[in-house]
């Protein structure tokens, strides 16, 4: 029985970088990722990367930006005045900003000055080929 979309799945992962270094697994979180295929819950390439797997398949796909976390967008780069920072915040922090629609982003501080800050509002994997080792163990 082959994955298709709809289908609940769990998988086990390792996601990386070109150069190896490893960003997430399913061993990291000590436990396999549950998710509905084609639901949106996942980026676009993992999800279509799975349909068509059957239980006890593994397969390695690597994914261009488009098909991960987007290009990143330098208009997500902005300058805010310093005193919106909370108390403490240093250069390479993440902080949570709270979007008008009550969406909550992680935001980097890149960095601060006397009078502003300088915030990356692009995920931090925004830009980047990412390659995927997947194992299907069930299909539900």
């Amino acid at each position: 029985m082959a994955v298709k979309k709809g289908d609940k799945i769990k998988v086990e992962y390792t996601g990386k970088f070109e150069s190896g270094e490893v960003f997430d697994s399913s061993e990291k979180h000590k436990e396999p990722l549950t998710f509905q295929v084609g639901s949106g819950q996942l980026i676009k390439g993992f999800d279509e990367a799975v349909i068509g797997m059957e239980v006890g398949e593994e397969k390695e796909v690597t994914l261009n930006p488009e098909d991960a976390y987007g290009p990143r967008n330098e208009q997500l780069v902005q300058k805010v005045p310093k005193e919106k920072l909370p108390e403490g915040a240093k250069e390479g922090a993440t902080l949570v900003v709270n979007l008008p629609n009550g969406q909550q982003i992680p935001a980097r501080i890149v960095s601060i000055d006397d009078d502003s800050a300088t915030l990356d509002l692009n995920h931090p994997l925004a830009g980047k080929k990412l390659v995927f080792k997947i194992k299907v163990l069930s299909i539900e």
